[in-house]
């Protein structure tokens, strides 16, 4: 058995923004509330390989995990996988963006099974990974939305 997860939400902002904003790897401590840290080991173009350290969960425990994230600006789309797994045998991740006349429909998807030896199972974790997804897609949207607000009120300065 393995899991499978999709969530998408609408941000009510520019394509520019929202790409912009949620593939700055080196900012997402202050855009998602689950990471503590994060820390870029090697970029090559569109490539990033980083390290993101969560808080300490309601054991105290701090899970933490190398991933590597190709972004395709061309296709609005982003791949990403786990090179450090942890209790996933894998776990795979792919980012669509989508321009609508209502703004920018951000799409999640993701495939992972969890290792035998696991705390959890794939139904847990899918049940987990989904109701987290909402979470923080939510305060994305949020942040970006507050953001571009900002840029439409800002007086133009220069010439």
């Amino acid at each position: 058995m393995s899991g499978h997860t999709e969530n998408d939400i609408l941000i009510d902002a520019p394509l520019d923004l929202v790409w912009d904003v949620t593939n700055d790897v080196d900012h997402w401590p202050q855009l998602f509330t689950e990471y503590a840290s994060v820390e870029v080991l090697e970029r090559d173009g569109d490539r990033t390989v980083f390290r993101l350290t969560m808080y300490p969960d309601d054991n105290g425990k701090v899970w933490s995990w190398v991933s590597e994230r190709e972004a395709d600006r061309a296709s609005l789309s982003v791949r990403a996988k786990r090179v450090e797994t942890g209790p996933f045998q894998y776990m795979n991740i792919r980012w669509t963006y989508e321009e609508t006349p209502q703004g920018v429909r951000m799409h999640w998807t993701q495939d992972f099974a969890m290792k035998p030896d696991a705390p959890v199972d794939d139904e847990w974790m899918t049940e987990n990974i989904n109701r987290n997804s909402r979470v923080q897609m939510g305060l994305i949207k949020d942040r970006i939305e507050q953001r571009a607000r900002v840029r439409e009120t800002a007086p133009v300065t220069g010439r």
